[in-house]
This record gives C-alpha cells, sequence and structure tokens, in this order.
C-alpha cells in the first residue's frame, strides 16, 4: 500500500541579536552559534570517511572539529543543557527561559543567536488505492541499469525522515533487511527508542513516511516481479528526526546532526524528503518566499557545507507548494546550489505536475535541477533520482558528488534547455551510461529561430499533444501547456513577454528562440 504523505518541516529563520528579549515566559528553542573552536582538537570522523576525503582531495577543516568541550562545560556551569551539537556550523541548540536568555547572550563566546520554530505541516494523508510506482520506473528507463548489473551495490545511502514503521516486515522492503542492508538507525526524535521500536512505533502516519521513501530508493517485489527502486543492494543509514503526531512537530537541529553522523560514517548520498517553508504557529516567523536564497536558512547553509567540503551528494524533495498561490516556491534546504532538487512531472507528457514546486526568478542558478513521475508528491520523485545516483556511483565509485550531480543533469531529457518547473527534465539511464563510458551522446536537441507571433514546426511523434514551455527568458516559466499535434505539424504562438520556448518531445527537445 502506498501513502500519500507529503512532509513539509518549517522553521524560523529569525536572528535574535543585542538587546532583543524573547516574547513570553515560556521555554523556548535556539541556536547558540559559537565563535571559535579548540585549535588542537581531532576531526570527529572515522576512519572510512577520513579515507574517503583524502580520496575526493577533500581537505579536513575546521568543520571537521568537534564543538568546543570548555564551552559546553561552561554552558552546564550556567545552568542551560545542549541538545544537538553541530560541527559544521559550530552551534549547539539549547531550551532557554527569558532570564538564562539573558544571561547567554552575554557569554563572550556566544556570537549569535537563532531561534528555532520546529513546525511541520502534512500536506495530506489520504491513502490511494493502488501503488503507482511502476511507470517511474519506465520513465527513467530503469531496465537500461539493471541490464548494466548496477543496482547500488556497494553504496551507503543515508535517509533522513519523519519514521520508518514497518520498514523490517514491509514485502517492498524483505531483501534489503535479509542481508542486514540496514546498519545504522538513529532516532533523533526520541533518543531513548531501541532500533526494534523504530520500527514497531506508530504514533502517527508519517511514521510510514520514511518506509515509503526508502521502498521508492531500494523496493522490490520479487513474488510479483515488481521493482519500485533503482538500489535494490545498497547500504542504508536512517535517521528520524521529525515527528508527525499531535502539532507535526519537527526540529531543524535534529536534520543538522544527523547530517553530521552521517558525515562521521562516511555517508556520501543522502535523501530527505523534507522541506521548510511556512506553517509557524505565529505567522510573523514563517520564512518568506524571498528567503528561499540557498543563504538565509541554516539548514542550507548546512547542505551547502556538505555539498562543498564534505563531498556530500544531497537529494532533496522540492516541495509540494506548486499550487498555493501564496508560495509556489521551492522550500529550503532545496534552495542550496549544492543539493540536487527533485520535482515532479506527470506521466503522460512529462510537464510538471501542478503540486510541484518551481524555482524562484531570483536564484542565480537552476533549481529544481531535474524531475520525474511522482503521484503523491515530490517526496517519493527525489528517492527515486537518490537511487538513480547509487547506481551512478557503483559504476564509478571514484566520481566527486559534483560530477554525480553534473551526470545527472545532463542525461535528463530536457537538457541543455532547462526550466525552473522540471529542471533539465527527466533522467534517463541510458544517457547516463553513455556518459559514465564517455561516449558521445546522440544529438537530441537543437534550437531554431522564431519570428512574428507564431511558428509551425515539422515534428516526429505518434503523440497527439506535446509539452511545451513558454518562457520569458532562458529559463523561466511563463507558462506550460499541451500542444496538439496535427497531421506532424505543431503550432506554437508566442506570447507578448515570450523570448524562449521549449518543445518537449520527450526523444528529442526543440528550442525556439525569438527574434
Amino acid at each position: 500500500m502506498t501513502f500519500r504523505l507529503s512532509v513539509f518541516l518549517c522553521l524560523t529563520a529569525l536572528f535574535v541579536q543585542g538587546q532583543t528579549r524573547p516574547a513570553g515566559p515560556e521555554v523556548a528553542k535556539y541556536w547558540l552559534l559559537l565563535t571559535d573552536k579548540e585549535p588542537d582538537a581531532l576531526p570527529a570522523l572515522s576512519p572510512t570517511a577520513i579515507a574517503q576525503r583524502k580520496t575526493q582531495n577533500l581537505p579536513l577543516d575546521e568543520t571537521d572539529q568537534p564543538v568546543s568541550a570548555s564551552y559546553l562545560a561552561l554552558l552546564k556551569q550556567a545552568g542551560v543543557q545542549p541538545i544537538c551539537q553541530s560541527r559544521w556550523l559550530n552551534a549547539v541548540s539549547v531550551r532557554l527561559t527569558p532570564q538564562q536568555y539573558a544571561q547567554v547572550v552575554k557569554l563572550p563566546f556566544v556570537k549569535g543567536v537563532q531561534a528555532i520554530d520546529p513546525a511541520i505541516v502534512i500536506a495530506s494523508t489520504r491513502l490511494p488505492a493502488n501503488p503507482q510506482l511502476a511507470p517511474v520506473m519506465s520513465q527513467i528507463q530503469a531496465p537500461d541499469f539493471t541490464k548494466a548489473g548496477l543496482t547500488g551495490r556497494f553504496v551507503n545511502i543515508g535517509v533522513i525522515d519523519a519514521g520508518f514503521f514497518g520498514a523490517d516486515s514491509a514485502n517492498a522492503l524483505r531483501h534489503v533487511f535479509a542481508r542486514q542492508g540496514v546498519k545504522r538507525v538513529r532516532d533523533y526524535v526520541n533518543e531513548k527508542k531501541t532500533h526494534n521500536e523504530l520500527f514497531r512505533t506508530l504514533e502517527s502516519n508519517a511514521d510510514f513516511h520514511g518506509t515509503e521513501v526508502l521502498a521508492a530508493i531500494a523496493g522490490s517485489d520479487p513474488v510479483e516481479n515488481i521493482q519500485f527502486g533503482l538500489a535494490t543492494d545498497a547500504t542504508f543509514y536512517l535517521a528520524r528526526t521529525d515527528q508527525g503526531n499531535r502539532e507535526y512537530r519537527g526540529e531543524e537541529d535534529n536534520w543538522v546532526a544527523a547530517m553530521e553522523w552521517m558525515d562521521s560514517l562516511g555517508v556520501r548520498l543522502i535523501n530527505t524528503s523534507l522541506g521548510y517553508a511556512k506553517g509557524m504557529s505565529n505567522p510573523k516567523d514563517n520564512y518568506e518566499p524571498g528567503q528561499m536564497d540557498g543563504h538565509t536558512s541554516l539548514i542550507s547553509k548546512a547542505a551547502q557545507i556538505a555539498a562543498d567540503k564534505k563531498g556530500m551528494l544531497i537529494i532533496v524533495s522540492a516541495g509540494n507548494e506548486g499550487e498555493d498561490r501564496t508560495w509556489r516556491i521551492i522550500s529550503t534546504p532545496a534552495d542550496a546550489q549544492g543539493v540536487l532538487a527533485i520535482g515532479a512531472t506527470n506521466s503522460r507528457l512529462w510537464n510538471r505536475i501542478g503540486y510541484s514546486s518551481i524555482g524562484p526568478e531570483s536564484l542565480a542558478y537552476l533549481k529544481p535541477n531535474v524531475a520525474c513521475f511522482s503521484l503523491y508528491g515530490t517526496s517519493l520523485s527525489a528517492p527515486v533520482i537518490t537511487g538513480f545516483a547509487a547506481c551512478i556511483m557503483q559504476a564509478n565509485p571514484k566520481l566527486t558528488n559534483k560530477e554525480v550531480m553534473s551526470i545527472i543533469e545532463k542525461s535528463a531529457h530536457l537538457y541543455p534547455y532547462g526550466n525552473n518547473y522540471v529542471g533539465y527534465g527527466v533522467p534517463q539511464a541510458s544517457r547516463a551510461l553513455a556518459l559514465l563510458r564517455s561516449q558521445e551522446l546522440p544529438v537530441v536537441a537543437r534550437s531554431v529561430k522564431g519570428t512574428g507571433k507564431s511558428m509551425t514546426l515539422p515534428i516526429a511523434t505518434s503523440d497527439l499533444a506535446v509539452s511545451v514551455f513558454h518562457k520569458k527568458d532562458a529559463t523561466h516559466v511563463l507558462q506550460q501547456e499541451a500542444a496538439k499535434v496535427n497531421a506532424g505539424k505543431l503550432v506554437v504562438r508566442r506570447s507578448a513577454d515570450e523570448k524562449q520556448t521549449t518543445v518537449d518531445l520527450k526523444t528529442e527537445v526543440i528550442e525556439i528562440i525569438w527574434e
């Protein structure tokens, strides 16, 4: 059974400085940003992680050193108990009363304080009757990877999500647990939970979400001979960072802690089908769309550190706010330049499905990066591409995270004519394999010049309609349409503000540049 469950975490990016005081008498949660670290501290990394850094020519630096033990001791002496520690951000999360807040901001080693509002919104918990992951497997050409013997073997994948209830007994995941493919599990919401309790304790329907994500990465049903995910032989590290019961509260610092834990173990590929945007109990604490800029939120800063300094490939769902006229755009950390943000397409035309969030026009880089079919949210399109990435990493373990990201983008069916609706389109396994083998790709993209208010294109397709993206510049879409094909010809009508138009034939892409 597939659960339509799109998880979005919401937090505030409000920095509290100087004499600003928190409102009300309640205990509130904050990040304490610290000034420096102990210079002689050893890296908090496993030998495997250190070896991988050397292989990728990524130097160890201060972000690999732990938070200062002396500062932690001073905080405890002041009656402040750190909750999570971030060596990347050089910060700790704490709960403070107004009196403790006034004391902490005066400490010489505290350079900043940032409030945390951990509201989480479950977009939908309706349960569809039939799973519909099979179409995406054919859309991305999964059999091509299978024929090449690529199943994610020897690739470690981290999954950060809201819960993994029933994962160890789900039919689609029996093969993973039978070979002990899940190596480590951590529950950052309830540290006292045992390994088995995480799989067998149901607090809300959100606890199924990580199980469905895991199935979309590695699921396979040998009885029915159905493949749900590409990375059927990968090794997994699971982290629960958010809870979905009652007030649907999640924790930003749990996400950062999980990322650093996985980095310390040498895990290079991460799937996180979570996004932070709005929905705060206090509307004044919501993010604004303009803050989806890749560097405002701490979670995006952490994601960028992971990409630039730790060699990690983070694959993130773009968001399900495409039909919300007050938002529409991607959430964070999908806005970070270094992550691979995944949108969702429909199954027939491969254009943007209505709910899929679009990329902000203010960004200097393309978001989402790529997209694929998912009927139930970008939460389930991201894991499909995580499995795609695992196959590439198995084929060539020496590739850096940025090289893998580049192959995925270049393998997509619209490349190089990407847009802020579906990125470069749907990755194709045949193209990825050719890129891995340093083979020349077949020429499937071409540009033509257009004049006047319309243009008639002769096209070779058996489809009755094709997807057309009308754009105001190279990447920003004014509107998408399903244009009818008549006797092998397509009439493209130009709007007043239209500068370029992408005609998507799936196996070919035509870019009209209007003069």
